[in-house]
């Protein structure tokens, strides 16, 4: 049983790098989100617009905005999760196969 852990431990490192980008990615991607907000909140503001209502519509304005300037980096995000989407779904069919007993533990 430990044998089995101890083989397994460097294949979950091996995709260490694309979820420290994917990481990246997102966080940047909501923080550049946010910051929109916060601009076009603080336009309206300067128009003399209620702070409470400047925020409730650059919320609204900002959504679909984001969208259509972010689209690279949105992209970037879903190729992300679409790639961990897929490495999760291949460890989980091979957890399965090894469960049925197709699969030798150690092959993979």
């Amino acid at each position: 049983m430990r044998e089995q852990q101890e083989n397994e431990a460097p294949k979950a490192d091996t995709s260490g790098g694309a979820t420290s980008s994917l990481a990246w990615d997102l966080t940047l991607y909501t923080l550049a989100r946010f910051g929109m907000v916060a601009i076009v909140t603080v336009l309206l503001m300067l128009v003399k617009v209620p702070a409470l209502v400047a925020l409730a519509v650059s919320v609204v304005v900002v959504m679909p905005l984001s969208l259509l300037v972010f689209r690279k980096l949105r992209r970037r995000v879903a190729i992300g999760l679409a790639e961990r989407n897929a490495e999760r779904d291949a460890r989980r069919a091979q957890l399965r196969a090894q469960l049925r007993g197709e699969q030798a533990p150690d092959a993979g």
